[in-house]
């Protein structure tokens, strides 16, 4: 991007700006300057885009449509985004520093897949139905809940928005859809290519701004049948807090601090290369990190020797740069935030290698000898930090892996099926990937107990949360009087 664009709202049909003509910039965290200005909405926007979304449910054609021709308009849609692929791609990359390589190869093909998922998971869902003798016959219809607040959050904003949206739109919902104030772009750009992929006007409307200015607007509205957000636990307590003064059902994604396990018969080159990506991947931006890393000590020094030279190899610089494995934090503020727990962990901890680079970059931070009840070993870093402790047991690694807030994920690293199976079933995690890591099956639910979230999303538990059950009993009797 060479000239400052601007980044409207899409609601209805229309793309457009703030209500009162407001803007911010969007800053590309790698050359720290302007690429664009940004619509600044505020409660008139939400309010427009809500009551496009409302009518569109009620009166619109999206509810109404068959299985059938909603899949097909999904696919359209899919093709239109994979048509503009590389625009998505530049999209993100200059919003918040994701590696382009990376968006290319999996964050823009993840997104086109989930749309593609979701259209054929509607066509191929089975209903329950329950028998009752020759008088009656019963069964269970999912109708759309109806208008979807969906908020997504900066560190994968394509991938985790679409995440949103394919789903409720896919059940017959219609969407409002409001990106972080940090990543606007991408959500933009899908907003315009649903209306020209021939879904209806209204049933995905985006709408941009700073959280405290239209985000609170869009969660109190009483026009919301359902609220789904990901994001920081604290704001996730404000949006479940104001969600349920409405009696609004949520689902909640939010933070984590996961728990890599070490066992001493892993596979050390595996485990080693396997958790620097669980640990540094997008530049630690990601909620599924596995940041604590436990390591048995009659391996850990083995381990330590491959997991420094994973972190040290890792090429840190321009996202633009098809070599570059991590790039820079994705704003000022989360910069700062980083910094600041860099050098706490000095109080904390032992750093061995790691710490701030180039303007906003942050080379892989490796920490050992923390007190576990600091703050570095406890809190959500969200950046490339690692945290390293031994144990010498099993119990000790899962009474360690628990002793934490939150309950996003685990990753655990043996060569026993019968360890794995006894420390899966004993972990407080929603997800635990063994001898792998992000690992996806768009059927399994993801979130976390906890300061992790409330709720699950993904195949079946996605259309539990985006539909209302009802129970349809018929007569089947006939009346010879």
């Amino acid at each position: 991007m060479t000239e400052t664009t601007f980044i409207p709202h899409v609601i209805g049909s229309d793309e457009r700006e703030a209500s009162d003509g407001r803007s911010f910039d969007n800053i590309d965290p790698w050359t720290q300057r302007a690429v664009a200005s940004v619509a600044r909405g505020g409660p008139v926007d939400a309010a427009a885009a809500m009551a496009a979304a409302r009518a569109a449910f009620d009166d619109g054609p999206w509810p109404l449509m068959s299985e059938r021709e909603r899949g097909v308009l999904l696919h359209r849609f899919a093709d239109v985004m994979a048509s503009h692929a590389e625009d998505l791609a530049l999209a993100d990359a200059h919003d918040m520093g994701r590696p382009i390589a990376a968006m290319r190869t999996f964050d823009v093909p993840r997104a086109i897949g989930m749309i593609r998922f979701f259209a054929d998971h509607l066509a191929l869902a089975t209903a329950d139905t329950y028998p009752m003798g020759p008088a009656f016959h019963a069964f269970t219809a999912y109708r759309p809940a109806g208008v979807v607040v969906a908020i997504s959050p900066w560190n994968h904003p394509l991938m985790l928005g679409v995440w949103k949206i394919a789903a409720a739109l896919t059940w017959g919902n219609t969407v409002v859809w409001k990106p972080a104030e940090d990543s606007p772009t991408s959500a933009s750009l899908v907003g315009a290519y649903a209306l020209e992929a021939g879904i209806p006007a209204g049933a995905l409307n985006v709408v941009q701004g700073r959280g405290s200015e239209i985000g609170d607007a869009l969660t109190s509205s009483a026009g919301a049948d359902r609220i789904t957000f990901t994001g920081s636990t604290a704001t996730g307590r404000r949006v479940a807090e104001i969600a349920a003064k409405q009696l609004v059902p949520v689902t909640l994604e939010l933070g984590g601090k996961g728990a890599t396990i070490v066992l001493d018969d892993a596979d050390l080159e595996l485990a080693a290369s396997t958790a620097a990506r669980a640990v540094f991947n997008n530049t630690g931006q990601v909620c599924l990190a596995g940041t604590r890393v436990l390591v048995h000590n009659r391996v850990r020094e083995a381990f330590m020797a491959r997991f420094q030279a994973h972190a040290e190899a890792l090429r840190v610089g321009d996202p633009f740069d098809a070599a570059t494995d991590l790039g820079p934090l994705a704003s000022q503020r989360q910069f700062e935030r980083v910094s600041g727990y860099f050098d706490l962990a000095h109080d904390e901890g032992t750093v061995l290698l790691g710490g701030p680079g180039e303007g906003w970059t942050f080379t892989p931070t490796i920490v050992t000898d923390l007190d576990r009840r600091g703050r570095v070993w406890r809190e959500e870093v969200f950046g490339p930090m690692a945290a390293v402790t031994g144990f010498d047991d099993l119990d000790e690694a899962v009474a360690a892996a628990n002793d934490t807030d939150y309950g996003l994920t685990a990753v655990v690293f043996t060569e026993s099926t019968r360890l794995a199976h006894t420390i899966a079933r004993r972990l407080r995690s929603g997800t635990v990937w063994v001898n792998c890591y992000q690992v996806r099956d768009l059927r399994a639910p993801i979130g976390g107990p906890g300061s992790s979230g409330i709720g699950r999303e993904g195949g079946d538990f996605s259309r539990e949360f985006f539909t209302e059950p009802q129970a349809v009993f018929l007569s089947t009797s006939v009346d010879d009087a």
